[in-house]
This record gives structure tokens, sequence and C-alpha cells, in this order.
């Protein structure tokens, strides 16, 4: 019985998997089209949907329920997925990144593991949820911008509790190899903006250099990252087991003969406990307001340092019995419980008492990059695990 219904899913997967690749719902562009396309698949099953946005109605939230043909109330399951991709150049691919290739067993383009093969293998099985008594229903959330720093999780929660929606599980369908993970570490990004005072470079001490003072401010972070290893908790369950920071971009100047007026770093922290978000926040704050500015403006008092706050995920801790966690190992057999270091929406839905896991096809490994794929077998093995959650809601 159960592999009729994954041989009927499977192809109706791939071919949602397909047209959710179309969609180039890069993280920051509008993702209309794609929330659109779900949601009418899911109301066509009789599904009640709502949907939240960002302030200038560009982004979008969908959530759906299925509540079967029982029709119960409160409660129930969420399938909880991000609609945003990370950028993709169509030159470095083998093929085109939007527009899905099958080849051995596999299905490339992007977004495949990260994360729509979750997505496609959620809306496809639908109906069959649909057309079933369950005793609690199906919620199905897809969101906007999780790729940066998780942006549209908070406005869908927002409205949850609005709303009075109580869920008792969630199932965050990130790359896992179908494995449930049970912890990860916060993610906080942020954008330092320097400016200065641009001139000749024949003189320097008429100017104030911006990307000189984004050096120093680079130094400090990189001292600090030293002193985060020595801050390790007593028994982390993180590789590595320490808060982590990182710098990914600086970008300001114009030219070589140019003193540089403007400049940007964009940097990011992974704690293990907020108490490093704290420490690293409150070090950095002090260094740029007692040491960095008051000697950009002794030169020029217009002389600025600003902190863009991008995001602050909050990390998704591991529970002693966690019912979400032990619910994907009896559907899975595979009793093994990771930690990882990747941020998901997952600690947002823990925070407002959802007990949740992380756990979907496809491997991490695969997320973000050139010629991006899933396996078949991935997908399969997601089919079946939906499957057997529908046979424990119904029996």
């Amino acid at each position: 019985m159960q592999k009729n219904i994954i041989d009927k899913a499977f192809p109706e997967a791939l071919k949602i998997l397909s047209d959710l690749i179309k969609f180039q719902t890069v993280s920051g562009t509008s993702n209309l089209a794609l929330i659109e396309y779900c949601e009418k698949k899911l109301n066509k099953v009789g599904a009640s949907s709502f949907r939240t946005s960002d302030d200038v109605k560009k982004r979008f939230n969908l959530f759906s329920t299925v509540n079967g043909k029982d029709k119960v109330n409160g409660g129930g399951i969420i399938l909880s997925g991000h609609t945003d991709v990370v950028p993709a150049s169509a030159k470095e691919w083998s093929s085109d990144p939007f527009v899905s290739k099958e080849k051995n067993n596999k299905i490339y383009g992007r977004g495949t593991c990260d994360m729509k093969g979750f997505i496609a293998c959620s809306l496809a099985l639908a109906p069959y949820f649909a057309s079933e008594n369950l005793k609690k229903p199906i919620h199905f959330s897809f969101t906007y911008d999780e790729e940066t720093a998780c942006q549209g999780a908070p406005v869908m929660i927002k409205e949850l509790k609005k709303r009075n929606i109580n869920c008792s599980v969630c199932i965050v369908g990130e790359p896992t190899n179908m494995k449930a993970v049970q912890a990860h570490k916060g993610c906080y990004e942020y954008s330092t903006y320097f400016t200065g005072l641009a001139g000749h470079g024949s003189a320097p001490d008429k100017g104030v250099n911006a990307v000189e003072y984004a050096t120093r401010f680079i130094n400090k972070l990189l001292e600090i990252r030293e002193e985060l290893k020595k801050r390790e908790p007593k028994n982390s369950v993180f590789t590595p087991p320490y808060t982590t920071l990182g710098i990914g971009r600086i970008k300001g100047g114009l030219a070589r003969n140019v003193i540089a007026d403007q400049c940007v770093v964009d940097w990011e922290l992974r704690p293990v406990v907020p108490e490093d978000g704290v420490y690293v926040n409150k070090t950095m704050d002090a260094y740029v307001k007692d040491i960095l500015l008051p000697k950009m403006k002794k030169v020029y008092s217009k002389a600025d340092i600003k902190k863009e706050i991008i995001g602050e995920i909050i990390g998704f801790n591991k529970e002693n019995d966690s019912e979400a966690v032990n619910l994907i190992c009896n559907l899975t057999g595979d009793n093994s419980r990771e930690v990882v270091s990747f941020g998901t929406e997952a600690g947002l839905f823990q925070e407002i008492g959802i007990s949740t896991v992380v756990c979907g096809p496809g491997s991490v490994e695969q997320a973000h990059t050139i010629d991006e794929y899933v396996s078949f077998d991935q997908l399969k093995k997601c089919l079946k695990m939906l499957i057997d959650l529908k046979e424990q809601m119904t029996h």
C-alpha cells in the first residue's frame, strides 16, 4: 500500500519541484508567484490559507491548514519550509540553475535540496492528507528570506500567536539526509558602515580613511574570535564546540590614490550560548564608541560608524525528551540525533513552545553550491516519512 502511494506521489513531487525551481526566488526578491502556486495547490484540496508579508508587500509567507475529513480544530503538525534561495550564476553552472535537470537519479537546480525538495514532497502529498480522517491538522508553513537572517518566519509566528493557532510539533525540512537534527547554533548577521572624509591620497592626514578604520574594526573582531575559543562551554554538543565569528565581505573606496570615505563590513556570529552574542556586541560597541569614533571625529566631525542588524537568529536548543525528535526517529527508523552548525527557523518555533525538529531530504553539502541537486532516493525517503506521519495521525 505504502509503496503504491510513493510510486504515485514521486512523479508528482518531481513535477512540482521542477515548477518551484523555475521561480527565481533569490532572497530579497519577490516570491509572490511561488506563493500563489503553492496556495492554489493547497486550496484545491480544501486547505484554508492566509498570507503575511513584509511592509512593502513584496515578499510573502503562506500558512495553510489541511484538516482532513474530520474537520478537527486546534493543535496539529507544521511542515515548515523557506521559499527563498541563494543566488546562482548561469555561467558557473553546467546548465541553467533555474531549469531543473534530471540525471543519474538526481534532480539539479537552485534550491533542489535547500529546500524546495521538501516543499515539493509536502505539496505532492497534500491531496493524500486531505482525503484522510486526520486526528490533528497538517499545517504548511512556507516563509520568505530565511537565507538572510530568517526575516519571514518572525512575521509568520507573530500572526500565529495573534490567531491563537497552537501546534504541537514542527518539522523544518532543511537538508539533513533525512536524519533528525535536534540542535544548532544561533546565527547573528551584521553590516557595519564607516563614513569618513575623502581626499587626495598624497595628503592622508587631511582625510579620514573609512577602509583603514574598517580594517582596525576587523582586527578587533579577529582578536575577539580567539577569545571566544576560550569561552567554550562545558559539554558543548557542537563542532566546533565554541562560538564562531567570520568576516564575509569588506567593500569600500574608489581608487588607489583616493582617501576612501565609505566602507562596509559584513560579518557574522554563530553563538553556542546567547551570552556570547551579548559579549561580542558589547565589546565591539564599546570599541567603536571609545576608540575608533573619537579618532575619526578628531579630523572630521561628521565621521560615523553605524551597525545594521541584518538578523539575530536564535539557536535551536537540545531538549532531553523532544516530542518532535522522537517522532522523526520513530518515523524514519533512524535513532541518530544530530546537531549542526548551520542555522534554521527551528529555534523560532521552539521559542513559542512548539516541539521542533529539523529533518529533510538532501545534504547540506549540496546547499548553496554550483550544480546543487537532491537525489531521487532522498525525495522518496521524505515521501515515506510524510506518509508514515499521516498513518500515525489517522489511527
